[in-house]
């Protein structure tokens, strides 16, 4: 079947400014909401992953799980910890180990500032999303401040407090149109 040029879909970078973000549009695997419940995120990055064919066959699956990760710096690498892949359930013997540490590639000035940030009192470097975009794994990463009780308990009742006055704007909108 003959379709328009016009009528065809964009390529290249007018299809990607079209998405929001810069690469395309990202299809989230797995997200770490506890990162940003226990931490306060100062900064983040994009990091590639480098990946077995059953991790990515498994990702794609979508049982990953964040919550214990954790991403250290050694000898000017950045490693990604005990993030949680599931063996592929029709992997062979060539299937990964779950919990495997995993390369991440960020350009070296990245790892450098990274690791200069981490060896600060408090800092930490953890995962806050995996996601594909164009087809490849990515790792979102977030250079934290660890969080104290009152910290926690202070952002739950800002939160709180933003979700009551939204309900109450919109109850008063409510009766307002139907007045």
């Amino acid at each position: 079947m003959y379709v328009p040029k016009e009528s065809q879909p964009k390529q290249g970078a007018a299809a990607k400014s079209r998405d929001g973000e810069k690469g395309g549009k990202r299809k989230i695997v797995a997200q770490n909401k506890k990162a940003r419940h226990d931490y306060a995120i100062i900064d983040t990055y994009e990091a590639g992953l480098v990946l077995f064919g059953t991790e990515v066959k498994s990702l794609r699956e979508g049982r990953t799980s964040l919550t214990d990760g954790f991403v250290q710096i050694d000898q000017g690498e950045a490693w990604l910890y005990n993030a949680h892949i599931p063996e592929y359930h029709q992997g062979s013997w060539t299937n990964h180990s779950a919990r495997r540490k995993r390369k991440l590639l960020l350009h070296r000035e990245e790892i450098e500032k990274l690791a200069a940030k981490s060896q600060e009192t408090g800092h930490t470097i953890v995962p806050l999303v995996l996601y594909f975009r164009d087809g490849r794994a990515k790792a979102e990463i977030a250079l934290a401040r660890g969080k104290k009780e009152y910290d926690k308990r202070q952002t739950l009742r800002e939160k709180q407090d933003r979700r009551e006055s939204d309900r109450a704007i919109s109850a008063a909108k409510r009766r307002e149109r139907g007045a």
